[in-house]
């Protein structure tokens, strides 16, 4: 009882780290959200669309921007705690080191939805099409938890080498392929009415990504950061 207490005290110390330095610098959701707000820019003064084509484009520029835009956060986060020193402090810690992967991821997922958040309704005014709906809310908490499981531990792993800008996309989007598609196809389905039992599979599939990533991020995070 008293290591489970200790871990989730840990658990709650990486986050509340994370959480007090990205308030106090405000480097971190910026950058994600100033790329953001770019790219649906860019998409809305470059495609000249119909409101049909708009609407069957939603959840792949919705998408592409949440993915590309937390790959910023990721490479920035880890970079951060490499960059100040953090990092070593963290793994010299006693505390176990699957708490501090938890931690962080957690901590990434909270800013990569904070910038969904903002972006939503940034979204629907400029394509004047409505997209904020709990089951794409939904769908989001699911797709992005799987993204930040697999990519704080890939990042972790980038951090380590002189081209990490470069390489944690090469690392990370082929491996986060399966999930992207079940986040598009599950996001579309909801923004244009489909029934939710219609929708299960790639809901299902969402969430066993998530477990399966999860898992072996869980169990290899020691030996990746002691490499």
């Amino acid at each position: 009882m008293e290591h489970k207490t200790s871990f989730f005290k840990a658990i709650k110390a990486v986050i509340w780290k994370d959480l007090i330095a990205e308030l106090r610098s405000k480097e971190l959701v910026s950058g994600m959200l100033v790329f953001s707000l770019l790219v649906i820019f860019i998409f809305n003064f470059s495609l000249e669309l119909s409101p049909s084509t708009r609407a069957s484009v939603t959840a792949g520029v919705l998408w592409v921007t949440i993915i590309f835009a937390g790959t910023i956060g990721l490479n920035r986060s880890m970079a951060v705690e490499k960059d100040r020193g953090c990092l070593d402090g963290l793994l010299l810690a006693p505390v176990d080191r699957t708490a501090i992967y938890f931690g962080k991821s957690i901590a990434n997922w909270i800013f990569m939805l904070i910038v969904a958040a903002i972006i939503l309704p940034v979204y629907s005014i400029l394509y004047n099409h409505n997209v904020i709906s709990i089951g794409l809310v939904f769908v989001i908490l699911l797709g992005s938890e799987g993204y930040v499981a697999i990519g704080t531990l890939l990042a972790s792993m980038a951090v380590q080498a002189r081209t990490r800008d470069i390489l944690l996309p090469i690392l990370l989007f082929p491996v986060v392929i399966p999930i992207l598609i079940a986040s598009v196809k599950a996001s579309n389905g909801f923004l244009i009415g489909v029934a939710f039992n219609e929708l299960t599979n790639w809901i299902y599939l969402l969430a066993a990504y998530d477990v399966i990533f999860t898992s072996v991020a869980f169990m290899v995070f020691d030996a990746v950061v002691e490499e």
